[in-house]
């Protein structure tokens, strides 16, 4: 076990323990966020790697998956996290932009994406690169922040004298997206969360 990634996950447990202090519970929102979306199967893309909340759940649950940010330096945070845990290899890292996507048509079964919406400045075209990469028998699952949820994070990074920026733009306005695009929505929330399941439906 490398000095790096022990330090790096010593981080991260932190940043959990800071965010349970303020009665929010990073895991148990993911783990919210995967039950609603499974049956995973297939080609799995999860957009937006973070620091890695959402892919050590998959990885733990025992998916494969490719996983797409457009900072190196979160997904390596994310990276190291996953080495500690030694699930490094249930994961293909890629560094992209989610609005310029560099993969075929209908090349995915499943997307999935935790709390990206409130950081887009144009989520729709990022929206009609999901809907490209889709199968047609795949779903894209959509999860952010409810109106709880981002008042607890604005009080952390408040707390670390830092402010938190939101899109105006929320999953509301991506749900009449995909319905526009010919999906089906199903919808779900926790406390702290919302969550959108898009497919197409069955003929």
């Amino acid at each position: 076990m490398s000095e790096a990634s022990a330090e790096n996950y010593k981080r991260y447990l932190e940043r959990i323990n800071l965010y349970k202090s303020f009665g929010y519970d990073v895991e148990d929102e993911r783990r919210f966020l995967l039950q609603k979306a499974e049956p995973l199967y297939g080609d799995i893309l999860e957009i937006g790697t973070g620091k890695g909340y959402l892919a050590i759940v998959l990885a733990k649950e025992g998916y494969d998956f490719t996983s797409v940010d457009i900072s190196e330096e979160e997904q390596e945070f994310a990276r190291l996290n996953l080495k500690y845990l030694g699930l490094e290899k249930k994961v293909n890292f890629k560094i992209g932009d989610a609005g310029n996507l560099n993969f075929a048509d209908k090349s995915f079964d499943i997307i999935i994406s935790s709390h990206l919406i409130h950081h887009l400045n144009s989520p729709f075209i990022v929206m009609s690169e999901f809907a490209r990469v889709i199968s047609y028998e795949g779903k894209i699952i959509l999860s952010d922040f409810s109106k709880e949820g981002l008042e607890i994070v604005d009080k952390v990074h408040q707390s670390e004298g830092k402010r938190h920026h939101a899109s105006p733009i929320g999953l509301k306005d991506t749900e009449k997206y995909f319905q526009q695009k010919g999906f089906d929505i199903e919808s779900y929330q926790s406390k702290f969360q919302d969550v959108l399941v898009a497919y197409h439906p069955i003929i």
